[in-house]
Order: C-alpha cells, then sequence, then structure tokens
C-alpha cells in the first residue's frame, strides 16, 4: 500500500493527507460506538497513513468533538494531524431547547444531552468555535468550517442565514483567521452552489462537499470545479459513496442512495459500473474513491468509519492500483464523461 500524498488546503499552510477520517458514523449515527471503539479507530486510522481528521458540533451533539479530543490527547498524536470542525450551530441544553426540524434530521443513537441551534453572526461564530475549542480541548484548530449554509439544509430559510453570515459572520472568520486561532477556513455544506457563491463574497481557503461530487453525481465539472480551482479553493471531498450504494453496491438489501431509497436508474448505472470493476478485477469503492480523488481540484476524501476493518478498507480504496483500462471502459459506456479527470498511471496518488 502506498503511503498517503500530502496537500495544501489553498494559499495556507495547512496540509492534509489525502485520505482522512470523518467522525459522523463514530458519534452515534444509526449505532452506538463507545469511547474505546472510537479511540481504536482514530489510532488504526493513524497508523495507516491518515493525518487529517473532522469532526462538528452537530455529530452527536458534542460527542465527536469530546472522543476526538480526548483520543488525541490520548494517543499523543495532536502534533502531528490537522483537526478540522464547523460553526454555524451553538448546542444549547436539551431540556431548554426546541428541537429544530430540518430535511436532514438526525436521530443520534446515544448523544450528548443538547440541542443545536443555527446561528451564523459574528457572535454565533465565536461562540461555536469557542465552545468546539473547550469540547475538543484544543487551544488551536487547524479548520474551521461553515456548516450547513445553503438552500439544501435550510429550503425557504437559507437567505436569512446567508444575511447573517453576509452581515457579520464574515467578519468573525476574518478575526479568527488573522488573529491565528484558526489556520484555514470553509465550508462544509451538501451543495457546490453555495461554496461558489460565497468564494465571490469571501476568501475561503477550502469547503468540504459532500456527495455532490461522485462516480454517480458529475455536476461539478460543468464548472463549478473549474471556478473554485480558478480562486484556489480547494475541496474536501465527503459523502463519496453516496451515503451507501458506492460502498455496499447494487446487490445489498439495505443501501441508500443520499440517505433515500436507490432509484431504479441509479441502480441500473450502479450495476453497470459493477460489470466494468469485476471486468478489471477491481471493487467498487476503490474505484469510486479514486474517481473523486483524481480531480486537480480535490484536495483529499473524507471518509467515516465505525470499525477498524472499515478504516483499512477506506485507505487501500485511495491507495490501491487500478488498471487504466478500467477508466477507458467507463467512458466508453458513458458511465463518466469524458472531461472527468481519472488516474493518468492507474493510480491517483
Amino acid at each position: 500500500m502506498m503511503p498517503l500524498e500530502k496537500r495544501t488546503l489553498g494559499h495556507t499552510k495547512v496540509s492534509v493527507t489525502s485520505a482522512g477520517l470523518g467522525t459522523v458514523p463514530l458519534s452515534g449515527f444509526n449505532v452506538g460506538v463507545p469511547y474505546s471503539e472510537f479511540e481504536a479507530v482514530v489510532k488504526a486510522a493513524f497508523d495507516l497513513g491518515v493525518r487529517y481528521f473532522d469532526c462538528a458540533p452537530m455529530y452527536g451533539l458534542g460527542k465527536a468533538e469530546h472522543f476526538l479530543g480526548r483520543a488525541l490527547r490520548d494517543l499523543r498524536i495532536r502534533d502531528q494531524v490537522v483537526v478540522s470542525t464547523k460553526c454555524g450551530r451553538v448546542l444549547k441544553p436539551a431540556s431548554r431547547t426546541p428541537k429544530l426540524d430540518t430535511v436532514y434530521g438526525i436521530e443520534w443513537v446515544d448523544p450528548y444531552p443538547f440541542r443545536d441551534t443555527y446561528d451564523y453572526t459574528y457572535d454565533g461564530v465565536m461562540r461555536s468555535f469557542e465552545d468546539s475549542q473547550q469540547r475538543l480541548g484544543l487551544d488551536y484548530v487547524d479548520v474551521l468550517l461553515v456548516h450547513d449554509v445553503g438552500r439544501a439544509w435550510h429550503g425557504d430559510q437559507a437567505e436569512y442565514y446567508w444575511n447573517q453570515l453576509r452581515e457579520s459572520g464574515y467578519r468573525a472568520l476574518d478575526a479568527l483567521k488573522s488573529s491565528g486561532a484558526i489556520g484555514a477556513v470553509g465550508l462544509g455544506v451538501n451543495e457546490t452552489e453555495s461554496v461558489v457563491g460565497v468564494a465571490r463574497e469571501f476568501p475561503i481557503d477550502c469547503a468540504l462537499i459532500a456527495g455532490r461530487y461522485t462516480l454517480l453525481n458529475h455536476a461539478p465539472l460543468d464548472g463549478h470545479f473549474d471556478e473554485l480551482q480558478s480562486r484556489n479553493v480547494s475541496v474536501i471531498a465527503g459523502g463519496i459513496y453516496n451515503s451507501g450504494i458506492l460502498a455496499a453496491g447494487s446487490k445489498a438489501v439495505a443501501s441508500t442512495y443520499d440517505y433515500q431509497q436507490v432509484p431504479s436508474a441509479i441502480l441500473e448505472r450502479v450495476r453497470s459500473v459493477e460489470k466494468v470493476c469485476e471486468r478489471h478485477g477491481v471493487d467498487l469503492p476503490t474505484v469510486a474513491t479514486q474517481f473523486v480523488q483524481a480531480h486537480p481540484a480535490v484536495a483529499t476524501v473524507v471518509q467515516g468509519a465505525k470499525s477498524t476493518s472499515e478504516v483499512t478498507q477506506n485507505v487501500h480504496a485511495v491507495s490501491a492500483r487500478i488498471p487504466a483500462a478500467l477508466w477507458q471502459d467507463l467512458r466508453n459506456f458513458n458511465l463518466i464523461p469524458s472531461n472527468a479527470p481519472v488516474p493518468e498511471d492507474g493510480r491517483s496518488s
């Protein structure tokens, strides 16, 4: 297995490995995970060369930040890794705070006793960041991402929160970066359009974009990634398996596409990709991973894992060799666009 390449985010001095570990599955997403397993997964990722770890106040409603900070201290690896967390949400006591109703509502298993409230103002960003520092136990955060600003998450309320960010939230981000409290600033969202919109208004360094550029979703090739590259905004690619279908494959009983039932057209497309994979002896997750990673706009792919075996699979997917003929077959069958970048020598890093 090849060592993981390091890539710089935007114009900053922050460098991330080509594979990162996301902490959503470790925070109680559908299944409870004890701290011992959380630490074991972080250690396994580190031992395999991963040096980038992502979390957020939303994940387990504080649990991800608490557990990640503790694991980094217990393993004594903080000074060797990059940590990103997010702002835009402030956690408040569950007993005195109404529950948010969102299009992507998540029922965390055994979360901490808090509820998230949205606040993209100057005070909200500062409060969120300071609370995250306390939960993580860190005096410095490498990357701060504005979480879920945009229409995909907020719907009709999107403009209200956009205005909060414009009117004073940007000023907080600038103050944090200028003071050295953070090394890079960006967005953490489920839509590419909002990243381009913010990049036109404020000098972000990076963006964690979940599920928008995958083996099944090529929309950013129509111009958005080109513009982000021209502005030197690095893409941190998340959700590269579209919530499961590109990891489990077409035969999995409980597989989903963007957290919904898999549409029949998507299922047929996955089956076609699987046939090409089988012909070349490469598994579907590896092809899905390296397709995303091959785009020059993408600095790293962030993948979740809830066990050490899943971490091993994820890193293998980044590092394994893929025959160049496989990519040509995918193009010939119109399964990827002709203008989609692919690994030139059969590998992505």
